[in-house]
């Protein structure tokens, strides 16, 4: 399954989940994309013009233009996802997307798909550590034996 992860560039999720045989949705792939594009001809923006454009599909005109540029790389992501993992309280380094408002909206999309999501807060010691990785197990080998 497609497993949508949040923070979207958070790469101890992303391991999980591939770990369990599922894809997960992360940002890392869909910059390396922009990065590697010939067509891209403005890094370190990597922007086309279609970009802003797909952005306003997911964040309505008014909303800054950096929460629609946002958008239109995370909201493809989200649209494909058939699960979801959200930690919740998580530091800068363990994924942070650098924009409040981005955050909120994104996962504010992904309860509004009613798929599967689990939830869960950033542990800030060893046993919260192991517990929660046992939930993203679980969490991930029920999807497996749901779509088994």
């Amino acid at each position: 399954m497609k497993v949508a992860i949040f923070p979207p560039n958070s790469l101890i999720l992303a391991d999980l989940v591939e770990r369990k045989g599922h894809e997960p949705l992360v940002l890392q792939k869909e910059i390396r994309k922009k990065v590697t594009d010939p067509e891209i001809d403005s890094p370190p923006f990597n922007i086309t013009q279609e970009d802003p454009l797909k952005g306003l599909k997911y964040a309505a005109i008014e909303v800054p233009s950096g929460v629609r540029g946002r958008m239109s790389i995370f909201g493809p992501l989200i649209e494909k996802a058939d699960a979801a993992i959200i930690m919740e309280d998580a530091p800068f380094g363990f994924g942070c997307m650098g924009c409040s408002r981005t955050n909120e909206l994104c996962v504010y999309y992904l309860k509004q798909k009613k798929i599967p999501i689990l939830e869960l807060k950033y542990p800030r010691t060893r046993e919260e550590t192991i517990e929660v990785v046992n939930k993203i197990n679980t969490f991930l080998d029920e999807l497996e034996a749901e779509n088994g």
